[in-house]
């Protein structure tokens, strides 16, 4: 899912987006049903991560929460980015690019269209929350070493 296509779902669901010029260190600030995206910026890539996370706050979050020194906001912010990993990299899509012979970090990312650090973030989450692998329908999503099992009745 691109940023074009998270710009669409955006506009559905009442949620304005800008590109502005914003402090260096901020990347994306989402309130009252509006996301700013830091206009330096340069690649849609790393636009559409950032632009998830906002989303990830539309869906998750509530009140003020630029305070990251307060526990609530960190839980309010690990939610939100939460959200964007599970949009931006589903499970079955990690399945799907094994099956499509994808080995290497960088062509994951750039298989599923998101910069190396978030694809890193979201597959620490994952193990963070679901241990060394997961079932996906048929198969064993391991996260590390990232790879799939099919599983095979005998």
């Amino acid at each position: 899912m691109g940023y074009e296509d998270l710009l669409f779902e955006s506009e559905l669901l009442g949620v304005s987006v800008y590109e502005k010029k914003l402090s260096k260190k901020i990347k994306g600030l989402y309130s009252n049903n509006v996301v700013c995206i830091n206009k330096k910026i340069e690649s849609s890539i790393e636009k559409a991560c950032v632009l998830a996370e906002e989303l990830g706050h539309y869906h998750t979050s509530s009140g003020n929460i630029l305070d990251q020194s307060n526990l609530l906001n960190r839980k309010q912010e690990k939610r939100a980015r939460k959200w964007a990993y599970k949009k931006l990299i589903p499970f079955e899509k990690l399945v799907q690019a094994s099956n499509e012979g994808i080995q290497t970090k960088y062509e994951l990312a750039e298989y599923l269209g998101v910069t190396e650090d978030f694809l890193e973030n979201a597959l620490k989450r994952y193990k963070e929350e679901y241990g060394t692998c997961t079932y996906v329908g048929e198969k064993i999503l391991y996260f590390e070493p990232l790879g799939v099992l099919e599983l095979k009745n005998f």
